[in-house]
């Protein structure tokens, strides 16, 4: 092959955490396709859980074999200043979250020439599927590049088990310091409560 060029079932795969890449890697290896996966995640905080998340992707990479193109960026002011704006233009931050992770994907996957791209957000029940897929679209529209879909949701005790088995690294919250104060928080109410009725 030419620098640049690749075989035609090559696919870029997005991974937001190293236990959600475990069955959509394994799925697209046995249905013919070539996967990369691409780390790129500005949303994640704190460091030391970016770290964490980084190095777990590294781990199932070593351990399995599969091939990964990882960005340690940790673009906190960005994501912040993004998410701030997203929300004072009354668009909620998590579709900024979205948007710049799948359009970098999008763009790295034109740029190193692969003709599709997808993400391992699709295989969350938490996340909203409609949503990720309408701007994966969008993000494959602008950069001249196929967005393949599946519905990874169907490996969900797939993900649970592979990670399980090899003691990867499973996070308690999404990844922004939103997620994981409203996580927290909740659980700080419902204690309260819980210690109010019993009173």
């Amino acid at each position: 092959m030419l620098p640049g060029e690749r075989k035609e079932n090559e696919i870029l795969v997005h991974i937001c955490c190293g236990p959600c890449y475990t069955y959509p890697h394994q799925w697209l290896i046995k249905n013919g396709y070539g996967p990369t996966g691409f780390f790129f995640n500005p949303n994640i905080q704190p460091f030391r859980e970016f770290r964490r998340r980084f190095e777990t992707v590294e781990e199932y990479a070593r351990k399995t074999g599969a091939r990964a193109i990882m960005r340690d960026d940790y673009l906190l002011e960005e994501f912040l200043k993004g998410a701030f704006e997203y929300e004072e233009r009354g668009k909620s931050r998590c579709e900024f979250c979205y948007r710049w992770r799948m359009d970098e994907t999008a763009r790295v996957a034109a740029e190193m020439g692969f003709k599709r791209f997808t993400t391992t957000l699709l295989s969350s029940k938490f996340q909203p599927h409609g949503l990720i897929k309408k701007i994966c679209r969008e993000s494959a529209e602008k950069y001249g590049v196929e967005f393949f879909y599946h519905d990874f949701r169907e490996g969900e005790m797939e993900n649970v088990r592979i990670s399980h088995d090899l003691r990867l690294y499973r996070q308690k919250y999404c990844g922004c310091i939103f997620s994981e104060r409203d996580r927290y928080q909740r659980r700080l109410v419902r204690e309260q409560g819980e210690t109010y009725q019993k009173k």
